[in-house]
């Protein structure tokens, strides 16, 4: 009997933690930042990953990474932007709305979105 309480009690422990820790996770439904420069530091991931812009801005992403990323720009005629690493490729978009696209080496990982708003 004292061994299943103590088996219940450590799986109680560690559901306890991981519900925890989950909450403290981002949602990945955080706020556009308002900015036109899109980090891609040593992580696999755009950052911000959410941005607006005003129409007819041009968007500029730079690798920080040490490996080869591209940004595939999936609402705007899916064309490629090849990102070697230390290098930058820029972008200006035009039409509101959301301006979807990814990493298509990464697509699981690395996905953002410009919210391009009214200028």
């Amino acid at each position: 009997m004292r061994r299943h309480f103590r088996a219940a009690h450590v799986i109680g422990l560690a559901l306890g933690a991981t519900l925890a820790l989950a909450a403290c996770a981002p949602t990945g439904d955080a706020e556009p930042v308002a900015t036109a420069e899109v980090n891609l530091p040593q992580s696999y991931r755009f950052e911000p990953a959410s941005i607006t812009v005003p129409d007819g801005t041009t968007v500029t992403w730079t690798n920080n990474d040490n490996f080869t990323h591209n940004v595939r720009l999936i609402d705007d005629g899916g064309d490629v932007l090849d990102l070697p690493p230390g290098e930058s490729v820029s972008f200006t978009f035009t039409g509101a709305g959301e301006h979807r696209y990814d990493c298509s080496f990464h697509p699981t990982d690395m996905t953002g979105v410009v919210v391009v708003t009214d200028s």
